[in-house]
């Protein structure tokens, strides 16, 4: 009991001062902190835009936690940080300025919440882009010296509305799915491959066709079913042309499409045009409408 005393008056006067620790203080209070942690973030900035995998390592704690703005999951410590990165440090796009358009910090102790927004600027085959990111940088003094310990980048929600509103560029993978798709749909129909088609026309399908009333998804299974039953097959399928705009998740195709199908032993040959929908969900591009003319 004699040791307690003592024990109990020195836990009684640090608390506090430790409280005291955790009071929140304004970064322009502790200007030259603050300072600190700025120059430390853009040194980050510069190693990005230099590729210097050995710099963004060392301004990064051990660790670090955090999400990147493509995360799925929670990033935990330097070297799945260094992962994470890889993809941007070895390929073609490339980060060549930056431009700082708020930036708050506030302090607890030695530890400090930096919230900020920026425009970056990068580099890639073909052209550049500048995309806003909203960013939430933690802070530690570790052996004296400001070190970042986590952080989530996010891009900004005026950069999410460009992205979905803006017209944009697709690599030549993704076209080359996304007209496999077109054509699994057609096929699949023509067979009356139901399963399939049912996987690429999602319920909501919308369909105008020429000289029928728009159709459901239900009426296209049931067309395709019926086509079948009639001895119907599929001779040929050609697209001459097409041309995509892409916006976001969803795709336009505008076609000419030249089919020749065979009943009762005879071929039949039909040409027009087709307005199609497609959105990508969950990897996979589904069809979610069309319109067939026949071209005038």
């Amino acid at each position: 009991m004699k040791l307690a005393t003592p024990i109990l008056l020195a836990l009684l006067v640090a608390a506090p001062s430790y409280a005291q620790q955790l009071k929140p203080i304004s970064g322009d209070v502790r200007q030259a902190d603050r300072d600190a942690i700025h120059r430390h973030i853009d040194k980050i900035f510069q190693a990005y835009i230099a590729k210097d995998a050995a710099t963004i390592r060392a301004t990064h704690a051990p660790a670090w936690i955090g999400f990147q703005s493509a995360s799925k999951t929670t990033i935990q410590g330097i070297d799945a940080y260094m992962k994470d990165v890889d993809g941007y440090l070895s390929g073609p796009v490339r980060m060549t300025a930056y431009k700082m358009l708020e930036f708050n910090v506030i302090f607890y102790g030695d530890v400090a919440l930096i919230p900020y927004v920026a425009d970056v600027t990068y580099a890639f085959p073909g052209g550049t882009v500048t995309q806003k990111l909203r960013v939430f940088d933690v802070y530690a003094k570790l052996d004296g010296t400001w070190d970042q310990v986590g952080s989530d980048t996010q891009l900004h929600p005026e950069s999410i509305a460009a992205a979905m509103e803006d017209l944009r560029p697709m690599s030549p993978d993704q076209k080359s799915s996304l007209l496999a798709a077109r054509e699994a749909v057609w096929r699949a129909w023509f067979a009356n491959d139901a399963p399939q088609l049912a996987e690429l026309i999602p319920p909501e399908l919308i369909a105008i066709e020429t000289g029928a009333k728009w159709q459901t998804r239900e009426d296209e299974l049931a067309g395709a079913k019926d086509f079948a039953a009639k001895g119907g097959k599929l001779v040929r399928l050609e697209f001459p042309q097409t041309e995509i705009q892409a916006y976001g998740h969803t795709a336009i195709l505008y076609t000419k499409f030249t089919l020749e199908t065979e009943m009762d032993g005879k071929q039949t040959t039909l040409s027009g045009r087709a307005t199609e929908m497609f959105v990508s969900r969950h990897g996979k591009w589904v069809n979610v409408g069309w319109h067939l003319d026949n071209g005038g």
